[in-house]
């Protein structure tokens, strides 16, 4: 029997992030962690890292049977599984292993581990120069993942609330609401904004050691193998010596580790600043106020008051006055240079009143701006991402010039989505989608004037997320052209810090939130079949939607990679593209409607859970696909 159920591919999303480029987000891990047994486990870690335990034996937690699945599961679902490393496998190469080749593969690697060389890569910046990335093997993924897995939910206990960058259920909008309130409530507008030198290239491997001592990851077998890791040699440029190379799953837990030191550091010099006198009350809701902690801070020390918010190696430090943003900007350079041995650009680095100077944040312009007697911040897409942006709308135009197929205009909506996604939480967004649409309006339409048309039939999609867009409209091979600039300003809400992977209130409350984003939309639009139809690509996106992202058997939330379209009546009995004839299940419900072979059903109810109504939708679908019922308790 293989370890994985089916043919999956990555998941990706289109966000368009400091560089504009296309970047792929996690996929949801839980039900893959419940479906492999590791919750609780996971759990555990995290608890115990919250009461300050130390882990000596997390190695044998490592090559446990149960992780090493997990580990196969996540990194195929992954879309670097099909990127070959040095030696030219891909997860292909381990689909056709057993399920015992590949544990006994792992394992032995992991007893006496030493890496494959990493291959070197170059990926484009907007700028003009490259980014250099490391493509380990995909047998070195898989051991990362295994040990990410469980490092992880030890470094989640620690790291600060308010790092936003490579970590579960955290986004850019987080950052930037917390940014906002920060200025907004506190009435601080002092921005420090501090440019380390190529971070991940100059992470020093001896004080992330230690660093990763100090979390309470204690067991030197896995410290030793973290260490190889980091020397893997580059492929034709030698041994590195330090940094975290980008490229690898370890790498961005790794530099979080880095910087957690630093949050801490200025956390502790101001917000969680112990006072004796007093103690900060508990609102109703749960919710620690501090509030008359720090005004007995303001009268009587002379403390610095400084807040940090962090998305990977970018960040903004907020104070009250300019004198304290100074001395609080040489401080942290010191202690980075001391106690990180990183450098910072004085160039690239500032200090700004927000009121008078806008400073940028994640692709984001932000300057406080006044109404009446109170000052809150206005943001807008940063000049370097409005040229990045209309580079690539032109791009996408080109090649549906070139290329004038339905499935070619869903990969151009696919960008317009992602563009909008990511910048409707700048309070100017529709004025700076204007200024780009301005750009791009004469080139669009002298370059589709012969390949498309202003008629046609708006699809579901259009109607749902423009219903009230009344401009001309782009039809190419019937596909109509979202429209750039219509998207208003929606308020980024911040991070709610009891939501966690690894607690069952957490959970709870990202099942509660949880809903079918754009992401699965987009990638859907980007990845059309070039042999299906127009009405087809409508219409399982229209499905898509009615179904709110779940699998119509299961009810279980659909991710990309593990999700399929189903025809009712298969096209080999008759069946159309219609939309009544179609709905989307997950692969192994997908499976189990189509199997005939008891071992296949027996081998995919595994991996399925059931009510009343999933076996009676199921045995419904088994019967119009030309198949017998499968009895409960089969």
């Amino acid at each position: 029997m293989t370890l994985n159920l089916a043919s999956e591919r990555s998941q990706q999303l289109l966000t368009i992030e400091k560089s504009n480029m296309v970047k792929p987000i996690k996929k949801n891990i839980l039900r893959n962690n419940e479906r492999y047994d590791m919750q609780q486990c996971l759990d555990d870690l995290y608890s115990k890292s919250k009461e300050g335990y130390n882990f000596k034996r997390l190695f044998e937690l490592i090559v446990d049977e149960k992780n090493l699945k997990l580990a196969y599961r996540n990194v195929k679902s992954n879309s670097g599984s099909s990127t070959p490393g040095v030696n030219g496998h891909t997860i292909d190469f381990w689909e056709a292993k057993t399920t015992e080749e590949y544990i006994v593969y792992m394992r032995k690697r992991l007893a006496n581990y030493f890496p494959h060389k990493v291959k070197r890569v170059y990926i484009p910046k907007p700028n003009g120069k490259v980014r250099p990335l490391g493509i380990p093997t995909i047998e070195d993924r898989l051991i990362q993942q295994s040990i990410k897995q469980v490092l992880e939910p030890i470094c989640e206990a620690k790291f600060y609330e308010h790092s936003y960058g490579f970590r579960p259920n955290r986004g850019t909008s987080h950052a930037i609401a917390e940014f906002n309130r920060t200025v907004d409530t506190m009435h601080m507008y002092y921005v420090i904004s501090i440019d380390i030198k190529g971070f991940f290239d100059n992470v020093n491997h001896e004080k992330l050691k230690r660093q990763i001592w100090a979390m309470g990851i204690q067991d030197k077998r896995v410290i030793s193998i973290i260490q190889k890791m980091l020397k893997a040699e580059i492929l034709n440029e030698g041994i590195p010596n330090k940094g975290t190379p980008q490229g690898g799953i370890l790498s961005p837990l790794l530099a979080n580790i880095a910087l957690n030191e630093l949050d801490h550091w200025i956390n502790n010099q101001w917000r969680n600043f112990q006072i004796s006198e007093i103690q900060p009350r508990i609102t109703k809701s749960g919710r620690l106020d501090k509030a008359s902690v720090y005004r007995k801070l303001r009268k009587k020390t002379n403390l610095k008051e400084m807040y940090i918010i962090r998305y990977a190696d970018d960040f903004k430090i907020v104070c009250r006055t300019y004198d304290e943003a100074e001395k609080t900007y040489h401080a942290v350079k010191n202690w980075l240079e001391e106690r990180l041995k990183l450098e910072i650009s004085d160039e690239k680095s500032s200090i700004r009143d927000i009121r008078k100077q806008s400073v940028e944040f994640l692709g984001f312009r932000l300057i406080a701006k006044q109404k009446g007697d109170k000052w809150s911040v206005r943001s807008h897409i940063t000049e370097k991402a409005i040229r990045s942006i209309t580079k690539e709308i032109r791009k996408s135009i080109d090649n549906l010039k070139n290329n004038p197929t339905p499935q070619e205009a869903m990969r151009y909506n696919s960008l317009i989505l992602g563009i909008q996604n990511y910048y409707r939480i700048a309070t100017a967004v529709s004025t700076d989608l204007h200024e780009i649409e301005n750009k791009v309006r004469h080139y669009r339409h002298n370059q589709l004037k012969n390949v498309g048309t202003y008629r046609g039939n708006k699809t579901k999609l259009f109607r749902k997320k423009y219903g009230g867009y009344h401009g001309k409209t782009i039809y190419i091979g019937g596909t109509p052209l979202y429209p750039l600039y219509y998207q208003s300003y929606v308020v980024p809400k911040g991070f709610t810090q009891s939501i966690c992977n690894y607690t069952k209130v957490g959970r709870e409350m990202i099942h509660k939130n949880l809903r079918f984003g754009s992401g699965i939309i987009i990638y859907l639009m980007e990845n059309t079949p070039k042999d299906m139809s127009v009405m087809l690509a409508d219409n399982r996106l229209g499905k898509f939607l009615e179904q709110y992202g779940r699998c119509y058997i299961s009810k279980d939330i659909l991710n990309i990679g593990d999700m399929e379209l189903h025809h009712i009546i298969p096209k080999s009995m008759g069946g159309t593209d219609d939309y009544k004839n179609l709905v989307w299940v997950s692969v192994a419900s997908h499976k189990l409607i189509h199997a005939s072979n008891s071992d296949t059903i027996r081998k995919y109810l595994e991996f399925v859970n059931l009510d009343n109504s999933g076996w009676e939708k199921l045995n419904e679908l088994r019967i119009k696909a030309g198949n017998q019922k499968i009895e409960i308790g089969t």
